[in-house]
């Protein structure tokens, strides 16, 4: 009985933290409001060489919140507007 609760309190867990760690495609960086922790969005602005794009991600906490870092990926699929 207890091991089947924790197996299903882990995958719970592992749900939940798969869907905030979702990657979602934006035009500008300025329209990322609130980024959490882990989170990672890709931003089409251009700024990337040909056939990448700027993935911009929730590095490590702060006093003033999540800090943020970027750097250029591979594009995956065809690129969207």
């Amino acid at each position: 009985m207890f091991l089947r609760r924790a197996a299903s309190l882990s995958l719970l867990i592992s749900l939940a933290l798969a869907s905030t760690a979702r990657a979602g495609t934006i035009g500008r960086e300025q329209d990322i409001v609130d980024l959490k922790l882990g989170q990672r969005v890709l931003v089409d602005d251009g700024t990337c060489p040909a056939g990448q794009v700027k993935e911009v991600r929730g590095a490590k906490m702060t006093d003033n919140g999540v800090a943020r870092t970027s750097s250029c990926v591979p594009r995956y699929g065809p690129k969207t507007k």
